[in-house]
């Protein structure tokens, strides 16, 4: 090579290394596969829809990317969270990658990455990603909001969305990340020997940290707290798999200890996984769950199930139960604190394990054990796995204040020893004559102290600092969007199942001051001038909650007339975010709606029984078959259709697994625009007017184990007729319909 080719070689490697070593802008499809800082600045970058396709492509080994807090936006305008579309970043086949002060939020995904070993990510924010809108409301659970995990060998996880997604990512470090207004936050798939330290995964609608054949992980240090949908207090509490860690299919030898998880759906929900319900092999075990607090979880605290595994030294007060452990083996539940729990530990058909040293606390079951009389014939582990209920060592717990300490009914071989109480437990124990070989000649049920309270020590800024506040089930409000995280101003209605016509509000959200702005249906009263004025101010707010009642008009009580209640407030106050992740100044007026509508239709509702080894009219698309005919088994005059079925419907004293139901139904509606909403399960039509508006009779549509929703935009005004024709071929069955106003 000539003298000349050399310094041209030089000077461009040269120029190359400068290039890269200055801060870069990001544009769409833009490839990094060498370390580089990014110029710190707000990209607005849609996405395509098809993730295969990011924003950013990140490939290659031993790279550290620096974005110096720049932001990437996916969504432009006012395009709602079960919209947002696309892949930000994508990092793949690599080695040795650091992602460091990256932003990202409008997407589907925020970050995916597959095939890469020792990926590390850094103080990254992926806030206000892909989210669904529920359409559970605080008067009524909408079953379609129910999550399925139970399977994701096909990456079946991404369909609702993540702020991180990681397959087949070894030895990676997610650290000090926060991840909020979202769905899921971080979702592990096929991952090894990770640690995941110190992060603020709160406040999102599905998952805050999931895991699926992942092996030998460190989760510890995170504030996981708010990851719940399926509750409205003092209504329901039904968590619709929501969780604030999840654990399937594979996962062992794992750790989790000193997190902050209150407020999950379940706190911790681990399931040994259908290669286990199917072969009775395997499970997820051998997971050490230590020192977490697991509070207030509107259905388990802790629930493991099918697996053997290690809880020690945690948290669980105010949870339907704090610990379910259905069916599981050689487990040991030890020094951990329950508070207020309506059963603290439930374990049916559970074997060979071990309840030393508790606390229990004004729970109203502290430990129930059981087994069933029989076990599902379609279960392959009941096939191939012994299921009774056996084998316990229970011993060094103390009981107080609880008025059932043992529950037992169909359990084997059990000692019972050295544990203390008030002088409650002596009246607490329910044992009857399917207790076999029980053995507790030492138990003496000695008053004495209970064991201390578990304590979280403050590592720094702790994952429990400032957790006080947030203390109860009732602090969990679900939007429709998801939970409430106290930062932006809202109102709340506390008595929302009430006939009375005075409805019970509380407002929440930054300092500042209220004010009336309009009401529909009814009016504020105040004790001094009988109703407030527009404009008039509300509150001057320095303390939340504050409330306030409002008288809602008289309506006829022919069930026929529109029912719609609606206000509008205005805030002007201090700065916050919204749930959408917008910043609103200080000082900005910000106008707050409340709306309850409830439109009446009048149906007569016929159900008839159904056979689908003689007629399916799925495959025929007909009701009926023509060779037959066939009178109702039950008649149902209702003004709402809003079913949800376990087992088919009863009929006298018959019950139909399979069936169909014909709705009839007219209603006077006031001119405007529209939403009709349908949940179902398995097919359904609806006609408008004798128009057919919606056609879902196909199941095989859906393969997931969920009920479909959809949405129908409508023009409607006057006297309107419905006719909604629904088929459930067995097992859970939904029909549901809906209408409510839209701008």
């Amino acid at each position: 090579m000539t003298i000349k080719r050399i310094l041209l070689s030089l000077l461009f490697i040269s120029a190359v290394t400068v290039l890269w070593g200055q801060a870069r802008p990001l544009v769409k499809g833009m490839k990094i596969s060498r370390s580089v800082t990014i110029k710190k600045m707000i990209y607005t970058i849609p996405a395509p829809a098809d993730t295969s396709k990011p924003v950013i492509l990140v490939e290659g080994n031993n790279i550290i990317l620096d974005f110096n807090n720049a932001e990437l936006k996916g969504s432009t305008g006012k395009v709602e969270p079960d919209r947002f579309q696309g892949l930000a970043v994508l990092v793949r086949n690599s080695k040795n990658v650091t992602i460091r002060n990256l932003k990202a939020r409008g997407y589907k995904i925020a970050l995916r990455a597959y095939n890469v070993d020792k990926l590390v990510l850094e103080n990254c924010d992926f806030s206000y990603n892909y989210r669904q809108h529920l359409n559970s409301t605080q008067e009524k659970e909408d079953v379609s909001d129910w999550m399925s995990y139970h399977h994701n060998e096909k990456d079946e996880w991404l369909r609702y969305g993540a702020a991180i997604y990681l397959r087949n990512c070894d030895s990676a470090v997610i650290e000090h990340c926060k991840v909020t207004g979202g769905q899921n936050a971080l979702m592990m798939m096929e991952c090894n020997d990770g640690r995941v330290m110190s992060n603020d995964f709160s406040f999102n609608s599905g998952i805050g940290i999931g895991m699926y054949r992942s092996n030998r992980n460190t989760v510890n240090f995170n504030r996981l707290i708010f990851n719940v949908r399926g509750y409205s207090h003092g209504v329901y509490r039904r968590g619709q798999d929501s969780a604030c860690i999840l654990v399937y299919e594979q996962s062992n030898d794992n750790s989790f200890y000193y997190n902050n998880v209150t407020h999950g759906g379940d706190g911790f929900f681990l399931w040994a996984g259908q290669t286990t319900m199917d072969s009775g092999k395997g499970g997820c075990n051998n997971n050490i769950i230590y020192g977490n607090d697991f509070s207030y979880a509107p259905t388990n605290g802790i629930e493991v199930t099918f697996s053997s595994n290690v809880i020690k030294n945690n948290r669980m007060y105010e949870c339907d139960h704090g610990i379910w452990g259905g069916y599981s083996y050689n487990t040991t539940i030890e020094r951990n604190h329950f508070r207020d729990n309506r059963i603290g530990i439930a374990i049916e058909h559970g074997q060979h394990n071990a309840i030393l040293s508790n606390t229990f606390i004004g729970d109203k079951t502290a430990i129930r054990l059981w087994s069933n009389k029989t076990q599902p014939a379609d279960w392959g582990y009941a096939k191939y796995r012994d299921t009774r209920s056996a084998v316990y060592h229970i011993s060094l717990n103390s009981f107080n204040n609880n008025p059932v300490a043992y529950d037992l009914i169909r359990t084997d071989s059990l000692w019972v020893h050295d544990n203390a109480g008030d002088g409650l437990i002596l009246n607490s124990i329910k044992v009857d004559s399917t207790i076999t070989h029980l053995d507790s000649v030492y138990e003496n049920f000695t008053a004495g102290s209970p064991i201390a309270p578990v304590e979280f020590a403050n590592y720094g800024k702790a994952p429990f600092e400032g957790s006080g506040k947030f203390r109860g089930r009732k602090n969990i409000m679900i939007t429709e969007w998801g939970p409430y995280d106290f930062q932006y101003p809202l109102i709340r209605n506390t008595n929302p199942v009430s006939t009375s016509d005075t409805m019970v509000f509380e407002l929440y959200g930054p300092k500042g001051n209220w004010s009336f702005v309009s009401s529909v249906g009814g009016d504020f009263p105040d004790t001094a001038s009988g109703f407030l004025e527009p404009k008039k101010d509300l509150y001057d707010i320095t303390d939340m909650p504050a409330a306030f009642i409002f008288l809602k008009d008289t309506y006829p009580g022919d069930d026929s007339t529109t029912d719609n209640t609606e206000m509008v407030l205005e805030f002007k106050g201090d700065a916050f975010t919204d749930a959408f992740g917008n910043k609103v100044p200080a000082g900005k007026p910000y106008r707050v709606k409340f709306q309850h509508f409830f439109q009446p239709i009048q149906w007569e509702v016929l159900f008839y029984s159904l056979d689908t080894a003689y007629h399916n009219p799925v495959k025929t698309n007909m009701l009926f078959s023509p060779l037959e005919r066939k009178a109702p088994v039950k008649t149902e005059k209702v003004n709402k259709l809003d079913y949800a079925w376990w087992g088919g419907i009863k009929a006298g004293e018959i019950s139909y697994r399979q069936f169909l139901s014909i709705a009839e139904g007219k209603a006077k509606i006031p001119q405007g625009n529209y939403e009709l909403s349908v949940t179902w399960d398995d097919a359904v039509r609806v006609y408008l007017d004798n128009k057919l508006i919606l056609d879902e009779w196909k199941p095989s549509r859906y393969s997931f184990d969920e009920s479909p929703h959809k949405k129908i935009k409508l023009k409607l005004g006057g006297d309107h007729q419905f006719r909604v024709e629904h088929a459930e071929l067995g097992g859970f069955a939904a029909l549901s319909l809906k209408i409510k106003p839209v701008e």
